[in-house]
């Protein structure tokens, strides 16, 4: 086996062993990104000088007796995660040349847990889009198959999984930017609950949505990505302070006596009939490791999509307004006066879907229609939480669809945003409700393109969905199926 084609835990056990060196994986790592990325472009910015050195530093502090599960480990980041000394855009042509000062909360602590950063990773501009076809740097390509989409805005943190030219990788999850590109990619994608990972340093859309999680090739991978990046920030005013679970740990194999919920909204008519293949297996393979289902109500799903898109709309109305050419971001020449510059710079700057959801979220706050969309909104959003909670007291975690399809071709949706829009119907729900939910391969369609599960667990219950998890991909074999690039 090749050295990329190694997960997180299998790479650390030959580190342990020095078997390996952390350069030798870096290398093979950077020559793997090499052979591949011309074609799936997975990656905005590489970094080979810097993780070499890094690499070098991991190898000292191993030969040391330092060694963390992510020490020595390359792993590549979503270009939202404010890097110092590299170059970080948000997939935007407006922050093209940003190279900020500071690392944001969770890439300072895998500097710390000893990772290597190789590089950052394509995305839809400013996490807007569900296809990674919005980026300013092109469209990242699905490994599966190089004419369909990888899935978005985390395009690149999961292609790159599928591409084996990362290791691990981290993204952000607004509206289901982790778990949809993670079930299009045969990936694990988990996106912990509100509060559970710091966001300081990461470049906002939706602050009351986003949150970082890892995207990773198995279980625990994921489980110990969490565990490394999780935990109370006191620069994060949303950060929770509670303690951190040993997340590996919880992966016991075990789900007997495991309540699981199906919603019934989730399985109507309309769902993808490969997908629903793949869920009725998966369920039987649950009810095989000794799970029990309950049939459970959210009743107010139908009214997410549109929910979300007022809230995070709004709220990316007023985070982007500071990209003016001023404070931030590109500057345009030849302007005739200040509100000129203004006016050209963020038109050169911002693509088409990032100028669509800036305008709606405009209109939605502006005077005389705040009250009747955004408020309206939040109280919907309310009743969907409380949607949620209803369930958790009926079952431990909820079994959905990830994606009402597989992934599509390249370009079939980027003239109708309300038929894009609606590839995150399974998965807004959960960020509107601040709760945590994985994606775990699950199956194949006709087409040969992956197809991933949702676990969704109540707030702070990473631990009972990662077991879940587990419990699947180690009585399954689709963690084993890979792109052949």
């Amino acid at each position: 086996m090749e050295l990329f084609e190694l997960t997180l835990h299998e790479l650390h056990d030959k580190l342990a062993k020095r078997e390996v060196s952390s350069v030798e994986a870096t290398r093979a790592l950077l020559a793997r990104i090499e052979a591949t990325d011309s074609r799936v472009n997975a990656y905005i910015t590489i970094t080979p000088d810097e993780a070499l050195a890094a690499a070098e530093a991991a190898d000292r502090r191993i030969a040391a007796g330092g060694l963390t599960p992510l020490t020595g480990v390359p792993v590549a980041l979503k270009d939202i995660f404010v890097t110092r000394g590299i170059r970080t855009t948000c997939g935007s042509k407006i922050l093209g040349n940003f190279i900020p000062p500071y690392d944001g909360t969770v890439v300072a602590k895998l500097r710390e847990a000893g990772a290597v950063i190789v590089g950052k990773l394509n995305q839809d501009e400013f996490a807007m889009g569900s296809s990674g076809e919005s980026s300013a740097f092109g469209a990242t390509k699905n490994p599966w198959n190089l004419a369909c989409i990888p899935g978005g805005s985390s395009s690149g943190s999961a292609a790159a999984i599928a591409a084996r030219s990362a290791t691990a990788t981290l993204g952000t999850d607004t509206g289901g930017s982790i778990r949809q590109p993670a079930s299009h990619c045969g990936c694990v994608g988990l996106r912990p609950t509100y509060g559970r990972v710091s966001r300081y340093g990461v470049i906002a859309y939706a602050s009351s949505l986003d949150q970082v999680g890892p995207v990773t090739r198995d279980v625990t991978d994921c489980a110990l990505m969490l565990g490394a990046v999780a935990g109370h920030d006191p620069l994060d005013s949303t950060s929770i302070d509670l303690p951190v679970p040993d997340y590996a740990a919880a992966l016991t194999g075990q789900v007997k006596g495991l309540r699981l919920g199906l919603p019934k909204e989730y399985y109507r008519e309309g769902l993808d009939p490969d997908v629903k293949r793949a869920l009725d297996v998966a369920i039987e393979a649950y009810r095989g490791l000794g799970a029990e289902f309950v049939e459970v109500s959210l009743p107010h799903t139908d009214y997410a999509v549109a929910t979300y898109y007022l809230i995070a709309t709004a709220e990316a109305s007023s985070n982007l307004a500071r990209y003016d050419g001023v404070r931030f971001g590109h500057r345009a020449d030849g302007a005739a006066n200040l509100i000129d510059m203004f006016r050209r710079s963020r038109a050169e700057g911002f693509g088409a879907e990032v100028k669509r959801r800036i305008m709606i979220g405009t209109y939605a706050l502006s005077s005389g229609y705040y009250d009747a969309y955004y408020l309206k909104a939040q109280k919907v959003r309310t009743l969907i939480m409380q949607d949620f909670m209803k369930a958790f007291e009926q079952v431990d975690a909820l079994l959905t669809p990830v994606a009402p399809t597989p992934a599509f071709k390249i370009g079939e949706k980027v003239d109708d945003p309300l038929q894009m829009y609606l590839s995150d119907i399974f998965t807004i729900p959960v960020n509107l409700a601040g709760t945590c939910a994985i994606s775990v391969p699950a199956g194949m369609s006709a087409a040969g393109l992956p197809i991933g599960l949702q676990l969704i667990g109540r707030p702070f219950g990473e631990e009972t969905i990662l077991r879940a998890a587990h419990a699947f991909e180690q009585a399954t074999e689709w963690h084993r199926h890979t792109a052949q690039l």
